[in-house]
């Protein structure tokens, strides 16, 4: 239980942009939605297992709150986590988590949202699929070259990508401002007809998770950055923006 709790808490919550997550179960598997606070990011995740422990639909909210509780030295070793169901209108349904450490003398409770609440809340979630155009394994070097060029260009709060000569590149300003640019992966199979743009901070703080990661842009305006934890896989779709 702690092991996909605490997956889940690092692929959303840790991002800074994922407050509230709605959770589906089941035979086959448990999903994970969520909606940037700014609406820049969509988020679909799949469980590689159902998570035995959770049914139906429900949801996460105060993340914070529950990563103290998954960090706290009283529940790091021999901690008792439970998932706590309740009877609501002739349905069993998870109502919230109780932790408790091994003496049974340290004890808190996370509460979860109703499925009525996180459907509503939850129900500009979209996103209708794509083809995408480019596909590939980014390069931790490329990723830290992706860095450096945030830091030479904190003024710019988004990025472009374009393929030249089956290169994909990204730069930063334009030509009536401080400019750079750099490729970001060699000998991309696809390429792309449009340039688009997209929020450096939030993709970065994605790039930078924990996991097998795989991107994937589409001529329509739209990113896919899939990161496979082991656990789970993350999948994160970022429409293009215009400056």
């Amino acid at each position: 239980m702690k092991d996909i709790l605490t997956d889940i808490v690092e692929h959303t919550h840790s991002l800074g942009f994922i407050n509230l997550l709605k959770v589906s179960t089941n035979e086959t598997e448990t999903t994970i939605e969520s909606l940037s606070d700014d609406k820049s990011v969509v988020l679909f995740g799949n469980t590689k297992s159902p998570v035995s422990e959770f049914s139906g639909v429900f949801g996460m909210s105060n993340l914070d709150k529950l990563n103290l509780h998954l960090k706290n030295p009283e529940y790091q070793e021999n901690a008792i986590i439970d998932v706590i169901n309740d009877t609501r209108n002739n349905e069993v349904v998870p109502v919230h988590i109780h932790f408790s450490n091994e003496l049974g003398d340290f004890e808190n409770t996370y509460r979860f949202m109703n499925k009525v609440i996180i459907e509503e809340k939850m129900k500009s979630v979209r996103f209708k699929g794509a083809k995408w155009n480019v596909t590939f394994e980014p390069a931790i070097s490329a990723v830290s070259r992706l860095r450096l060029q945030r830091a030479a260009h904190s003024e710019e709060t988004l990025f472009n990508v374009k393929t030249v000569n089956n290169n994909l590149i990204f730069s930063f300003g334009d030509a009536s401002s401080h400019e750079g640019s750099f490729v970001f992966h060699n000998n991309v199979s696809g390429t792309l007809s449009h340039v688009c743009s997209w929020p450096i901070n939030n993709v970065l703080s994605i790039l930078n998770l924990n996991g097998d990661i795989t991107m994937s842009i589409s001529d329509q305006g739209a990113m896919q950055i899939s990161v496979d934890s082991g656990l789970a896989v993350y999948n994160y779709i970022l429409p293009s923006q215009t400056k």
